[in-house]
């Protein structure tokens, strides 16, 4: 594969997940009635909500910034596929695995974002400031 093309599927997996997550964050924080009470009927406790909102949002803006914060962005990867397999987990203990399809999804292309990622985005070039 091309590296023309890799980065332009790398960014629309990256914008895909950053439209995600970014609307994911902004209901929490704003107490959106469908993501609100899902998240609540799952036993997370409420404070916890509005923390993932932010941090939600925060890694969004990271991911988002062409050409920077790389080191970061491993953080961001690693932040999305956590929270992405709680919530599958979660859904699949308390909503039978119907309720998981959006998991699977988003995990599919974070996967492969991040993959790609990792292929514009070597090791060496990640971490040659140390």
């Amino acid at each position: 594969m091309k590296t023309k093309t890799s980065k332009i599927i790398y960014w629309s997996g990256a914008i895909f997940m950053s439209l995600w997550f970014g609307a994911s964050g902004f209901f929490e924080l704003t107490k959106n009635p469908v993501v609100w009470d899902i998240t609540l009927q799952l036993g997370y406790p409420s404070h916890f909500i509005y923390i993932l909102g932010i941090f939600k949002l925060a890694g969004v803006i990271v991911l988002l910034l062409p050409n920077r914060l790389l080191r970061l962005k491993e953080w961001v990867f690693a932040g999305m596929f956590f929270d992405i397999i709680f919530a599958f987990f979660s859904k699949i203990a308390v909503l039978g695995f119907a309720s998981t399809i959006d998991a699977i999804v988003a995990f599919t292309v974070l996967s492969m974002t991040y993959l790609l990622f990792r292929k514009i985005y070597p090791q060496e070039l990640i971490f040659e400031k140390i």
